[in-house]
């Protein structure tokens, strides 16, 4: 029997469980695939108090080493079902553990644009982490797919690697953060093409061009950043969320008891690393008052 269970292992997850280790509480946390989630596929963050810059990946792992320190348990399984009660249930692929509350921080997945070939070219010339597959790009041409914040930042790292990067923004501005886009436009190799957006991507076992505004352009690699998916699927039988798919909660309770959110798959209106944080103090803080008592 396990006091909390979190699901999910990004930032929002690790910094509730620090929390709670540190409450004296037993916690276990389920991630179905990445320690670190989102944040750790970033291959720079410069807006985390603390480090001037730091690469996602880094992060995560000091997290991910403090919360080991504190003995926090770690399952790497996906949650399939969470069943509530006085004791809930939490049933993975693996296993059906049981636990007297649960922290959902189950974050968001990458948006995809939607066209033919997309899915089967994932990995085959069609990326999202520049972390992980921008080195394959070396000397290469390369588009990144959006405006914001993300973008923009895949953009200029990509641009010290690759021979050329193209930023297709589908709106008639950049939606990024103004001291990167200034750092963009210092990029001679890299060309900003507005008002557009990706209509056709050609290539049967690997990407070969891509077609902007009914013209065709050849390029090595696609980087997509065009925004999240939040992945609630596994409590939106048993929770509320809103329109998008994001759980709703005030400050981070939902409307069943003993059950809170935290991260980017909570309804809110900012995503980023220091509010993820910022959800895990706070869902862990309300965590720990029902715990005591109950």
């Amino acid at each position: 029997m396990y006091d909390v269970i979190i699901v999910g292992c990004g930032p929002a997850g690790m910094t509730s469980a620090i929390y709670l280790a540190r409450a004296n509480k037993k916690v276990l946390i389920l991630e179905k695939e990445t320690i670190g989630g989102q944040m750790a596929s970033s291959p720079l963050i410069e807006n985390y108090p603390g480090y001037s810059s730091i690469s996602g990946s880094d992060l995560a792992t000091n997290m991910f080493e403090q919360l080991s320190n504190l003995g926090v348990e770690i399952e790497l399984e996906e949650v399939i079902e969470i069943k509530d009660g006085k004791t809930k249930q939490v049933i993975t692929d693996y296993n059906t553990y049981e636990t007297k509350s649960v922290i959902v921080a189950t974050g968001c997945k990458y948006r995809l644009l939607g066209l033919e070939k997309e899915e089967e070219l994932i990995g085959k010339g069609i990326h999202f982490c520049v972390a992980c597959d921008g080195a394959f790009y070396k000397d290469k041409t390369v588009a990144v797919i959006g405006g914001g914040n993300s973008a923009v930042i895949n953009a200029i790292t990509l641009s010290d690697i690759c021979k050329k990067v193209y930023v297709i923004q589908n709106l008639e501005y950049l939606t990024a953060e103004e001291i990167l886009i200034d750092k963009l436009n210092e990029k001679e190799n890299i060309e900003i093409i507005l008002n557009s957006v990706v209509t056709k991507i050609n290539g049967e076992d690997e990407l070969e061009s891509i077609e902007v505004n009914k013209k065709e352009m050849k390029i090595d690699g696609m980087f997509i950043s065009i925004g999240l998916i939040p992945q609630s699927d596994v409590v939106k039988d048993i929770l509320k969320v809103n329109k998008y798919g994001y759980i709703e909660s005030v400050d981070g309770i939902t409307d069943i008891e003993g059950i809170f959110v935290a991260g980017d798959c909570r309804d809110k209106k900012v995503r980023q690393v220091t509010v993820a944080t910022s959800d895990g103090t706070i869902a862990a803080t309300n965590a720990i008052e029902y715990l005591n008592n109950n």
